[in-house]
């Protein structure tokens, strides 16, 4: 049951849904993803539809979900689909509109030409994007969700100086990591956690496996938790052992100034290249153009990866906006040697970012 505020916030929502046709060039809108459907209406069950119009808020979903749906999702009508194309046809007549919004990202080539056979006389209109910009500018009570799914990462992180030991593998400390955070609370992790030691830290998105950790190593550590279908993410790389080679400090402390000189110039207006140029300009003076290939970083809250996407390959138009909760991660990586990643979330507001995150930035984890 959701409170009178939640209730609330939904047709909020769903008013700004509504008040975007006329820019989708569009009667309404049909929702499939699972992330644009809770956003919208409350609804956390793993099958549904919605379809929004200007008078009509319908949500579709199966008998397993119908007592949920009624309970989560006040502000729209229960469509008691069964799963068969004849119900979808229901659904698609009941909505008597000529023009339809789809994401088009979300859905596959068969279901869009379902529901070409199945919406007569309707004419859909492919959305590359649909919600996602609405999602980017994040509420008070949602800024206090990540705010907290930030502090269970940040302790655990935290924490890592009387976890990490030699022989230990890359699995074993990445399981004691995931156990701290469901210990302090999370529901889950927000993604695989990545713990690349020694030379697997030249893999950005390296999985922890069964490598031993060893004296000297650099290890990257990336993680996240989900609470309250919200999510985080950070990384803190590290060095095991008492004595960094001055390969370690040199590389540690150029991604450190990226990210510092990042986190200095993001704010609204600036664009999405802008942002990322701010850390890539350090690295690439440092002679590691080469070395840092992904962007800057990206938007989280329902999603790990959601709009905003500082990088090279962004829009030459699209900037950050106020409101927005986003990454700032600069790595390098170096084959054979490993990599440096530091990565913290952030709230860009008209004065520039607040941390959402604030797990200290100390490298060593000291060996007896």
């Amino acid at each position: 049951m959701t409170t009178p505020d939640q209730t609330q916030l939904l047709h909020d929502r769903l008013a700004l849904i509504r008040q975007q046709l006329p820019a989708w060039q569009s009667d309404g809108i049909l929702i499939t993803s699972a992330t644009n459907r809770r956003w919208a209406s409350g609804f956390t069950g793993s099958a549904g539809q919605l379809l929004i119009t200007a008078d009509k808020a319908l949500i579709a979903t199966d008998f397993r979900y119908w007592e949920q749906a009624k309970a989560q999702a006040p502000a729209f009508e229960l469509f008691q689909h069964q799963r068969t194309d004849d119900d979808t046809k229901k659904m698609l007549a009941a909505a008597n509109v000529s023009r339809l919004a789809l994401e088009a990202k979300q859905i596959s080539l068969y279901e869009a030409e379902n529901l070409q056979k199945l919406g007569e006389g309707i004419e859909w209109v492919p959305l590359e994007k649909s919600l996602e910009g609405l999602r980017q500018v994040k509420t008070a009570v949602e800024i206090e969700a990540l705010r907290a799914a930030a502090a269970i990462t940040d302790y655990a992180m935290s924490q890592i100086n009387e976890i990490a030991q030699p022989g230990m593998s890359e699995r074993a400390l990445a399981w004691e990591l995931e156990k701290t955070m469901r210990e302090r609370g999370a529901d889950g992790l927000a993604f695989d956690i990545i713990v690349a030691s020694g030379p697997h830290g030249a893999y950005p998105h390296h999985r922890a496996g069964d490598r031993q950790l060893q004296e000297g190593d650099t290890i990257v550590v990336d993680m996240g938790c989900q609470l309250n279908g919200y999510r985080s993410d950070l990384t803190r790389t590290f060095h095991l052992g008492n004595n960094p080679s001055e390969q370690f400090w040199e590389v540690y402390n150029l991604v450190l100034s990226a990210q510092q000189t990042a986190l200095a110039a993001l704010r609204p207006g600036l664009t999405l290249r802008q942002a990322d140029a701010a850390a890539r300009d350090v690295i690439t003076a440092a002679g590691h153009s080469d070395h840092f290939g992904h962007g800057l970083g990206h938007g989280v809250g329902l999603d790990i990866h959601e709009d905003p996407f500082m990088s090279f390959r962004a829009g030459e138009a699209e900037t950050l906006v106020a409101g927005a909760t986003i990454t700032v991660e600069p790595g390098v990586y170096l084959p054979g040697w490993g990599g440096v990643r530091i990565e913290d979330f952030v709230q860009v507001t008209d004065n520039g970012v607040v941390m959402l995150s604030n797990c200290p930035k100390n490298p060593i984890i000291a060996t007896k």
